[in-house]
């Protein structure tokens, strides 16, 4: 290679940049041309700046992707907004009771379910609404998703028995409550926006001790969350450490321990 090849582009990008000029190569006005041809450039440009690079590049060969390029195959894009949720919010609100029927995974419904709603859920991982209602008949907390939601009405409750499962609900709620309880280490200070970012879907509070610069979260979960909360901690690494004697530094040391089991070295690294 040249030695002096660089410097020379160098002045060159250089001279072009002071006269406001812009080097194209071939290629990049054929592709540029071709993108002009779909729908979304109409968006992206106004009128006058469309037709200017139309005229500019009218001497140009289109590259034609759709003719080797065949789009893969994907899910059905499920939307954030679902058309049960306004219904859903109001009965929660107002303390409606609810019938519900429900589609089953292997086929048919499960018609004439009743219930009192508690709250809804929004999964990022799998994209999709969760209700979380107490089953009135089977007398425990239950979780469906909106989309296999067949009917929705309202139900009145006897007053005698909304207080009784209002009552077993709230005992329900409390038995699935666990805490952990997260130091963060001295060393990652500067990121505890990003470690708190990372339990940014948990119910938490932060404390912090000035004689050891330390700040420790306390994390409210429930039961079923304890395995997502471990992925976040293991995701932070050295930054966090489970300092409580409770389940989650149990679930901890026992995943750390099968780990280093697995990916032991049979000889001492160099």
């Amino acid at each position: 290679m040249n030695p002096f090849e660089k410097i020379f582009n160098y002045q060159i990008l250089s001279r072009l940049d002071e006269s406001g000029a812009f080097a194209l190569t071939s290629q990049e006005r054929v592709w540029l041309k071709s993108m002009l041809e779909l729908d979304a450039a109409g968006h992206a440009f106004t009128p006058e700046t469309l037709d200017k690079l139309n005229a500019l590049l009218q001497n140009e060969a289109p590259f034609h992707l759709r003719r080797i390029i065949v789009e893969k195959g994907r899910n059905k894009d499920r939307h954030v907004y679902h058309p049960l949720l306004r219904q859903l919010r109001r009965y929660i609100i107002q303390g409606q009771g609810m019938k519900l029927t429900t589609k089953l995974k292997h086929g048919g419904q499960k018609a004439d379910q009743t219930g009192i709603p508690y709250k809804l859920e929004y999964s990022m991982v799998k994209r999709e609404w969760y209700l979380l209602w107490y089953g009135t008949r089977q007398h425990n907390l239950m979780s469906t998703k909106l989309r296999n939601i067949v009917e929705l009405h309202p139900w009145e409750l006897p007053a005698e028995r909304t207080t009784t499962a209002r009552a077993r609900l709230l005992q329900l709620l409390e038995a699935r409550k666990r805490t952990a309880l997260v130091e963060v280490n001295p060393l990652y200070n500067a990121e505890l926006s990003r470690i708190l970012s990372a339990f940014s879907c948990f119910d938490k509070n932060v404390s912090y001790e000035e004689e050891t610069d330390t700040y420790r979260i306390h994390i409210q979960h429930l039961a079923d969350e304890s395995e997502f909360l471990l992925s976040k901690i293991r995701f932070l690494g050295l930054r966090v450490k489970v300092i409580d004697q409770g389940y989650m530094r149990r679930r901890m040391l026992e995943a750390s321990t099968k780990a280093l089991m697995r990916y032991e070295a049979s000889e001492p690294l160099p």
